[in-house]
């Protein structure tokens, strides 16, 4: 403040006369301050003051009209889309969908007698209910059940993809684009063709699960608005496969779904970066480790008595010296490993060999000293 004061000496803020420049610089000077805060119309602080336009606020917020929806979202939206697992963090997924791909091309060429390609468009995690909203109507909507992992799955299949199977299958020629014919449903016949398409792809899939984990997919209806085929709740997510099958001029798109829920019971196994990898306990080296241990040789001491003597009369032993040991031929011998008592035997001979025939089980100390090495 003194320094403040000594730079703005009393009358450099006087009231202007009326008419003057100054006036018309600072204008309502008193009404500025008595409001609690510079005229934001005027002086030097209007100038840190930035007002955001409505693309910054967009921005900030994570919302982009101008983009298709499949980039990544930023701001506040990645926030709260945050709690979504990538599929990344799950790398074996996109090993079993690889080897879907290459299953789905031939038995589609087997399916439809017509040179079928089949690839890959991109693998997505997204919410259960922002995928319905966006599922381009009319089509079909095929709800399957996996087996093993007691939950269900969601494979839609595009109006393109559907009037192009109908078309192949009954004998359509090649280089006529497939006749779509809108605002009717589907008849009974495109509906039992497209579900032996779909049952084709239900098989691969299985196939595709079987080097993992042996996985049963079995159809369980057909649906065509998307309300009847919710198999989650709208906030839960789901990994999303979208696949682009072509047929010369023809062709469309399959889009495969699976909650999250439906692949927890082989998370484990979904997040190996390679087949066989293991984790924790392995038994391969388990059983290793075991036959090492039966095979390995062991030093074991026969003690037949132990005495304590004084030090110097242990430097005054000569050659020929005898010391009386308080055993006899009854008595009992402890074998030692190292330092650690294992059992007691009595000795004998067997053949043309001194032996020890164990008479006690082993010591606390022995099982003690096992379970440590476990």
């Amino acid at each position: 403040m003194a320094q403040w004061a000594s730079q703005n000496p009393p009358g450099a803020f006087e009231q202007p006369a009326e008419g003057s420049g100054a006036a018309g610089e600072f204008g309502d000077f008193s009404g500025g301050m008595g409001g609690g805060g510079w005229d934001d119309g005027g002086g030097d602080m209007a100038g840190s003051e930035r007002i955001l336009n409505q693309d910054e606020i967009d921005s900030l917020l994570g919302f982009d009209l101008s983009g298709d929806g499949n980039d990544d979202r930023t701001g506040i939206r990645a926030i709260i889309n945050s709690a979504l697992v990538s599929y990344e963090r799950l790398p074996m997924l996109e090993i079993v969908f690889d080897r879907l791909v290459r299953l789905m091309t031939t038995s589609l060429r087997n399916f439809t007698s017509d040179n079928v390609e089949v690839s890959l468009d991109n693998i997505s995690s997204i919410r259960f209910g922002d995928y319905l909203n966006s599922i381009p109507l009319p089509a079909i909507l095929a709800v399957f059940r996996a087996e093993e992992l007691d939950n269900y799955g969601l494979l839609t299949v595009d109006s393109n993809l559907i009037y192009s199977i109908v078309d192949v299958l009954l004998g359509g020629r090649r280089g006529t684009a497939a006749m779509r014919i809108e605002g009717r449903p589907y008849t009974t016949i495109e509906r039992v063709l497209v579900q032996r398409m779909i049952e084709v792809v239900l098989h691969d899939l299985k196939a595709a699960f079987e080097p993992l984990h042996p996985v049963s997919f079995s159809l369980d209806r057909l649906e065509t608005n998307p309300r009847f085929a919710a198999i989650a709740r709208p906030a839960n997510a789901a990994i999303l496969v979208k696949l682009r099958i072509d047929m010369e001029d023809r062709g469309g798109r399959i889009e495969l779904l699976l909650p999250y829920a439906t692949l927890e019971p082989i998370r484990k196994m979904l997040l190996q970066q390679f087949m066989g990898e293991k984790f924790g306990r392995d038994n391969i080296w388990e059983g290793h480790l075991a036959t090492e241990l039966w095979t390995t040789q062991m030093e074991v001491r026969a003690v037949l008595d132990e005495q304590q003597l004084p030090l110097s009369r242990v430097l005054d032993l000569q050659v020929g010296d005898t010391m009386m040991l308080n055993a006899t031929p009854d008595s009992l011998v402890e074998l030692r490993a190292g330092s650690i008592p294992l059992t007691r035997g009595r000795m004998g001979r067997r053949n043309h060999s001194i032996a020890i025939r164990a008479e006690a089980p082993l010591t606390p100390a022995a099982k003690k000293a096992v379970q440590k090495l476990k």
